[in-house]
């Protein structure tokens, strides 16, 4: 009986010492894979999902994720505005779920030039905010390879050479968000 008992104890603990090295195997595999994320993935699973509060520099934005690009998003903070963000203004993003780590969707190939290129096609009168807060509004004229012009004027009026107060020219590394005006 007690030699009964003596192997019965050492089956245990071998039984237990196995299951804590499969509990402490998992813990480290899904350590390593979720180190291999990045954000801007965690953030493509978040597309159509649930409303995100994106931190910027003197400001936040919340509202749902419409779209992402490699160096942008799309948000949309109400039904029918939409924002564009450059990824690297911002600073933190509160609602990400845990979960939401396998992308949903595809990333948009196209990066931010692209993307404000298609906004100085249509024309539109847009505000600019970049990174330090300041805000203007106008038409952008010209997206260069690193920098996009912006000829300022009233938001409420068309970009014609009479209604401009002036020309700003915003590196892309310093600026925060694009929006739609019309």
């Amino acid at each position: 009986m007690r030699w009964d008992r003596l192997f019965d104890d050492l089956e245990a603990q071998a039984e237990a010492d196995e299951a804590r090295a499969r509990v402490a195997e998992v813990a480290d595999r899904v350590r390593r894979e979720r180190a291999q994320l990045d954000l801007h993935t965690r953030l493509l699973a978040q597309v159509g999902g649930g409303a995100l509060t994106l931190r910027l520099p003197g400001r936040a934005l919340t509202g749902a994720l419409a779209d992402v690009g490699p160096d942008w998003l799309l948000v949309e903070p109400a039904a029918d505005r939409q924002v564009l963000v450059a990824l690297a203004a911002v600073r933190s993003v509160t609602g990400l779920g845990r979960g939401a780590l396998t992308p949903s969707v595809v990333a948009k190939r196209f990066g931010l030039g692209a993307a404000l290129r298609a906004v100085s096609r249509d024309r539109v009168p847009v505000e600019l905010a970049d990174v330090d807060g300041r805000q203007a509004t106008g038409t952008i004229d010209v997206v260069g390879a690193d920098h996009l012009e912006l000829a300022e004027h009233a938001a409420d009026e068309p970009r014609r050479r009479d209604n401009v107060t002036g020309s700003v020219v915003v590196p892309f590394a310093a600026l925060g968000t694009v929006r739609r005006l019309a």
